[in-house]
């Protein structure tokens, strides 16, 4: 993973692990690329629902996963993807 997405990627974590509508969205987003069919999908209007900044660093990640030769999963940050499905989706399966 490139040092601009991987930025990219530890601020929408950090953004998940917070309160509020954004963290929200992120989390949305980020719990669509780690297991759809478990956590649900990501409305793309949630975009236009986020701060600029917020969406340019899901446009990165979607960017890179667009570019990728094969399907790409953070395993790095198994973790911290546990924590936020703790937080927003307590009924669900880390799988």
């Amino acid at each position: 993973m490139e040092d601009r997405v991987r930025f990219a990627l530890e601020k929408l974590l950090n953004i998940a692990q917070g309160d509020t509508g954004q963290g929200r969205r992120v989390t949305n987003f980020l719990l669509a690329w780690w297991n759809a069919d478990i956590h649900g999908g990501f409305d793309l209007t949630d975009l236009a629902n986020v701060d600029r900044e917020v969406s340019e660093d899901m446009a990165t990640v979607f960017a890179w996963l667009a570019r990728a030769e094969d399907v790409v999963y953070p395993y790095d940050y198994r973790s911290e993807i546990e924590q936020v499905i703790a937080r927003w989706r307590p009924q669900g399966q880390t799988a």
